[in-house]
């Protein structure tokens, strides 16, 4: 059952807990509106694809991998195929060792078990009950965890806007900067170097990491190689499949094998 938002968000930040557990299942498609929590978060999916905003960044978080979400940000997930959600909420502050900035971490398998079993227990005054004990591994483990490159910042500037939006609608688009040039009467080296300003990236660089993000959810949703390759404009399935490894480490048809669930 899938609680109003209001609701979850009330019990939330009212809680006095210090580190709690939750569990939701959403089906393919949901939004979660825009929304912030007292409380510090590490959103991490058992299973499917979530895609997460705030207003300067968006992240692709596969099966392996979680989010961390700071308290106060103000953010939103949309699901990218049926997802199970798994969530740890720990009060703010409570230790300096934790993230002090939104990041995608790589999640362990010992971690993801460690966050199935402590759905729904609360860390006890009792420091050698098995759940204060489960509570306190999964602190020091989210501390311990690497942080991987699974952002799409979004640039500010009104003009870098046009070209995300029309990248957005047009995936397979492969205008050059020549070509943007030209259209939004500005010179190559300007597009370049506001790109690099504002997000990090160079235009090339962007466009990939945008395509390579959209790929996960065409993935979770079951789509094939050489569909997705066409619709994101590389030239064949196997450049595809070659950046594809390079930036996660697999290939897209064993990239969501092995990922077990609860």
């Amino acid at each position: 059952m899938i609680k109003p938002l209001p609701i979850f968000l009330r019990e939330i930040d009212d809680a006095a807990w210090i580190v709690h557990s939750s569990a939701t299942d959403y089906p393919d498609g949901w939004v979660i509106e825009p929304h912030s929590h007292n409380k510090d978060q590490l959103i991490h999916a058992i299973e499917g694809v979530m895609v997460v905003y705030t207003d300067q960044c968006q992240w692709t978080v596969p099966p392996n991998r979680g989010i961390w979400m700071p308290s106060g940000r103000v953010h939103s997930i949309r699901c990218a195929g049926p997802l199970k959600m798994r969530s740890v909420f720990i009060q703010a502050g409570r230790t300096s060792s934790l993230p002090a900035a939104t990041t995608i971490l790589s999640i362990s398998p010992l971690l993801s078990e460690l966050i199935k079993a402590s759905v729904g227990m609360k860390l006890t005054p009792h420091e050698n009950s098995r759940e204060s004990r489960i509570m306190s591994l999964i602190l020091d483990e989210i501390s311990l965890l690497p942080a991987v490159p699974l952002q799409l910042p979004q640039p500010a500037d009104a003009r870098l806007r046009q070209i995300s939006a029309a990248l957005v609608a047009k995936p397979d688009d492969n205008s050059t900067l020549h070509d943007w040039s030209l259209e939004l009467g500005i010179d190559e080296r300007t597009i370049q170097r506001l790109f690099q300003k504002e997000t990090g990236l160079t235009f090339g660089q962007w466009r990939q990491q945008f395509r390579l993000l959209l790929a996960l959810e065409m993935i979770a949703r079951g789509d094939k190689v050489i569909d997705i390759a066409a619709q994101l404009g590389y030239e064949s399935p196997s450049a595809f499949t070659v950046m594809f490894k390079k930036q996660f480490g697999k290939t897209p048809s064993n990239f969501f094998k092995d990922q077990g669930s609860k």
